[in-house]
């Protein structure tokens, strides 16, 4: 009988991570590799898959991921990094945890946006991407003071983080673009009178 409880335990836990591991299996948006550079241990860290498809690497800067072999994404890693070394760096990566593809959970949006309510999202979605799902800010939405408000839940403390997205529209960078999280709560206010 324990045999058997094992072996489902494998099937059902550990068999999409043991399929990433093989040869053939082309990494996703959403999968977190674990990045290892033997020469600078300080390079080392895991690393989430962004929606876009690549990993932000110290030195090496953006490399795409999404779509290509673990022995690719290494290649790609050790070139960028060349120019940094006096020999070429031993870069490894693995897959530490793969993306269901039907992985969701709800955020709650809020105010002025054409269709607030609760939204399912997939893991590694932005707050500029659920306000889009939500169909875009109101007519009368403040879009100088979007609120993300976010329970810690070792805490249970709230935090609050504001976002511009008139900045963002008007082609201002993003530099912190934040990554949605079960339970985040979006509101976007109404403008003020003379806002």
């Amino acid at each position: 009988m324990r045999h058997i409880l094992y072996t489902l335990l494998f099937t059902v836990l550990l068999a999409p991570l043991a399929l990433a591991q093989s040869a053939g299996y082309r990494i996703q948006s959403g999968d977190i590799l674990a990045i290892t550079v033997l020469e600078d241990d300080t390079l080392n860290r895991q690393t989430l898959v962004l929606p876009d498809g690549r990993v932000s690497v110290p030195l090496a800067g953006s490399v795409q991921a999404a779509g290509n072999t673990v022995e690719s994404v290494e290649r790609s890693i050790a070139d960028k990094l060349a120019s940094n070394f006096a020999v070429r760096p031993s870069v490894f990566v693995s897959v530490v945890s793969v993306d269901e593809e039907d992985e969701t959970f709800p955020v709650y949006i809020l105010g002025e946006v054409n269709a607030p309510g609760v939204q399912e999202i997939e893991g590694g979605t932005t707050l500029l991407q659920a306000i889009s799902l939500a169909g875009g800010p109101a007519r009368f939405a403040a879009t100088k003071r979007i609120q993300l408000r976010r329970t810690d839940s070792a805490t249970g403390q709230e935090k609050l983080y504001l976002f511009n997205y008139h900045a963002v529209e008007r082609g201002g960078s993003i530099q912190s673009m934040i990554t949605l999280r079960e339970g985040d709560v979006i509101i976007v206010p109404e403008r003020r009178l003379f806002e």
